[in-house]
């Protein structure tokens, strides 16, 4: 039974719908996703508090605008300084290079899959794209260090060879890694868009690149957004490439043809070594943790707004 009768006042007999007997099953999916839901709050909430109190121990120590205006960064050597900037700036730069290799690419990857690929093919290339994602990233930074930077240097004028380490390659090998994201989760946003649209501007008398320019796109910009977003937060967090490729050299500097270390790279370097626990180099560590998730959190909430702001909705 999938419901019950009850007998009205005027004598008719109704039915409820209401469940006759409560279904224990559902009570249990809802609660074991309810508590999925919870785990990703109490990650964040996790991540906080283990931040919050190395972190206020180090700016009991040092000026918080000496660190973020700073630029000299040496909190591991005899002569500490804990300028921040250098660290700031090779993580832009680097960021900046990859993003401006996927979303191109990334974009057009998908537009291309979403709007002129056959079924057949649309089935054969996406899984190839997706198994960039696969790779692990150790593996990329190899890649950038063994084959991009002697390309590079064979490959660029003499005086603007790039160091055996350096930003540029980090960046080229950085942004294909993220392509696969972009691409991924932008063809999913574009085939979202309703076929009535299409018809309509071909009805029109629109081609097929204005089509999917004009009307595709901006109809599916709040998922292109949140996808270049996720893509640009998993560049800044990105770890093995950065130290295996870029290299750990803390100078302020935005030529990415030279060795830089980015706040990523520095926490990785600074963790795996013979630091003491307590100490104030050990606490720059959550310093710059802080630093790096509060700037990806601003960038998620902006994301957010804009997704917001830009989201269409279709009945």
């Amino acid at each position: 039974m999938t419901g019950s009768t009850t007998q009205s006042a005027a004598g008719t007999e109704t039915r409820s719908l209401r469940r006759a007997r409560p279904r224990y099953g559902e009570a249990a999916i809802k609660a074991v996703l309810l508590a999925a839901a919870l785990v990703s709050v109490a990650t964040t909430a996790g991540i906080v508090i283990s931040l919050i109190p190395p972190a206020a121990e180090f700016f009991q120590q040092v000026d918080i605008g000496e660190f973020l205006t700073g630029t000299q960064w040496t909190p591991l050597f005899s002569d500490k300084h804990f300028g921040v900037l250098p660290l700031v700036a090779a993580t832009l730069v680097i960021t900046g290079i990859a993003v401006l290799v996927a979303i191109p690419v990334g974009l057009g990857a998908a537009i291309y899959l979403s709007e002129y690929a056959k079924p057949r093919v649309r089935k054969f290339l996406k899984p190839s794209l997706e198994v960039l994602a696969g790779i692990p990233t150790v593996v990329y930074g190899f890649f950038a260090l063994a084959f991009i930077t002697p390309l590079l240097q064979d490959t660029l004028p003499e005086g603007w060879a790039p160091e055996v380490r350096n930003g540029l390659a980090a960046g080229l090998v950085m942004g294909v890694m993220i392509v696969p994201t972009i691409a991924s989760l932008t063809e999913d946003a574009l085939s979202a868009v309703p076929h009535a649209l299409r018809d309509g501007a071909f009805a029109l008398g629109s081609g097929k690149r204005t089509v999917s320019v004009r009307v595709v796109v901006p109809a599916a910009l709040s998922g292109i957004v949140a996808a270049c977003v996720l893509g640009i937060s998993r560049a800044i967090g990105e770890t093995m490439i950065v130290l295996i490729a870029a290299g750990s050299k803390p100078d302020f500097t935005i030529n990415p043809l030279v060795e830089m270390e980015t706040m990523t790279a520095f926490i990785a370097r600074a963790a795996s070594g013979d630091v003491p626990v307590g100490s104030i180099s050990y606490n720059t560590i959550f310093a710059v943790g802080a630093l790096l998730f509060l700037a990806t959190f601003v960038m998620n909430m902006i994301s957010i707004r804009l997704v917001r702001k830009y989201r269409e909705v279709y009945e």
